[in-house]
């Protein structure tokens, strides 16, 4: 049907089957639109790459906050409690005085030192060794759960320690094998302070699934911590892990009234405010970099449309005389431009599932086809890429992406509403 037929139907409503059909002919590539369809296609491919990219990137980005905090909530307390004034001898009964607190899940006594590790391909590396006891170190179950090779069963029994697979592999250490630590606060003497140095048995290996973890931290039987670090009849910290992190605020009190004792609270986001927050400041200048590929799309919508325009200046001024109104247009041109917003959006969501949902793979994949570790768990602390994607910030990069897309048309639908019929044909 031509144009000039289907014009004879320009009273019905608006967004009527006539507006809609002269809309998808204009979509429509011809031999001598050719121009116009590659300026189309370019605009329907940025935006979908745009919104794709943007739903990924902010996908890894959560899903690498999320497994972070998981793996750090999940090692460390969420509350941290120091004595003040007096040692913490009475760590038990301050720990179980702590554990009825509603809203606590267990409170763990603890004694942190740092030391040298040496295995038996010589050298060593710096460790941080946390006494603990075996029923607490059972309840952390992100170790508990994660033992890759031995058993924790009988910890306060054994002579042995608990490290991290990256650990072991550093080191060169296997199962029963002896690991070395070397404390440079040992014991006193005449000649000054010796460090100290003592063997102990490789009863277990674990893996978190975080390198600054796996490659760092031994676990050792509390006893056995209090005798190496010389804190006899005493604990350093208590850690503190509650049902929810981000209630800690309105435990402090509760927690410093069971204490019945000075002490010093710290929590978990204050000892992680620093990397946190450089994490937060990322996620937000990368979304609005990335808005930018949806913003250069949007004006290759623009600038099409307005070749658009002027090449259908003729059968504009052909719908204007034969009764097409200003406004059916306009809506004409809106529905053409906004078409490929539309279709550009949707396209890029489901890209961008795609991609969440195989994000290993594909990483995988250019490993190795590159030939290179990417994503190298050694810099990024995580053994794999993660991806979480957010329902509220995927919607918001749709939004986003559909508004972006309807402004874009609005000025060339604008213009070709008002174009004159009459001059028009006239230097046609």
């Amino acid at each position: 049907m031509s144009e000039a037929a289907v014009a004879r139907s320009a009273g019905a409503g608006p967004f009527s089957v006539f507006e809609r059909m002269v809309a998808w002919r204009y979509l429509r590539s011809r031999r001598k639109e050719t121009v116009i369809s590659v300026i189309a296609s370019i605009s329907f491919l940025g935006i979908m790459l745009g919104v794709a990219t943007l739903i990924v990137v902010m996908a890894v980005m959560n899903g690498f906050r999320a497994e972070l905090l998981t793996r750090i909530l999940g090692v460390n307390g969420h509350l941290i409690v120091q004595p003040i004034d007096t040692p913490l001898e009475d760590y038990a009964q301050v720990a179980g005085r702590i554990n009825g607190v509603a809203g606590v899940k267990y409170a763990i006594p603890l004694i942190d030192g740092q030391v040298l590790a040496q295995g038996s391909v010589g050298g060593g590396a710096g460790a941080l060794v946390r006494g603990i006891r075996g029923e607490d170190l059972s309840k952390i179950s992100i170790v508990a759960s994660n033992i890759k090779q031995g058993t924790i069963a009988n910890f306060d029994a054994s002579d042995g320690v608990a490290i991290g697979s990256r650990m072991a592999e550093n080191l060169g250490l296997a199962l029963g094998d002896t690991i070395t630590l070397i404390s440079p606060n040992g014991d006193v003497t005449p000649l000054g302070t010796t460090p100290r140095m003592k063997g102990y048995k490789v009863n277990a290996i674990f893996e978190v699934g975080m390198s600054e973890y796996d490659s760092s931290i031994v676990y050792m039987p509390f006893p056995e911590a209090q005798l190496y670090f010389n804190m006899d009849r005493q604990a350093q910290t208590i850690e503190i892990y509650v049902d929810n992190p981000d209630d800690v605020d309105a435990l402090k009190p509760k927690v410093e009234e069971a204490a019945q004792r000075p002490v010093f609270l710290t929590d978990w986001r204050e000892r992680n405010q620093t990397f946190f927050s450089a994490l937060q400041v990322e996620r937000n200048v990368m979304f609005m970099i990335l808005t930018l590929i949806v913003l250069v799309a949007a004006l290759n919508i623009i600038s099409g449309l307005i070749m658009l325009v002027k090449d259908k200046g003729h059968d504009i001024a052909i719908l204007r005389t034969m009764g097409a109104s200003r406004g059916a247009i306009l809506r004409i041109f809106l529905m053409t431009g906004a078409a490929i917003g539309v279709v550009g959006t949707i396209a890029g969501v489901l890209l961008g599932v795609v991609i969440c949902l195989n994000i290993e793979r594909i990483r995988e994949f250019f490993s190795w086809v590159s030939g290179t570790v990417l994503f190298n768990p050694e810099l990024y602390f995580l053994s794999q890429l993660p991806a979480r994607m957010d329902a509220s910030e995927t919607i918001s990069v749709v939004i986003m992406a559909l508004v972006l897309s309807f402004l874009a048309t609005l000025f060339p639908a604008w213009r070709a509403a008002r174009l004159d019929p009459v001059e028009a044909l006239r230097y046609e």
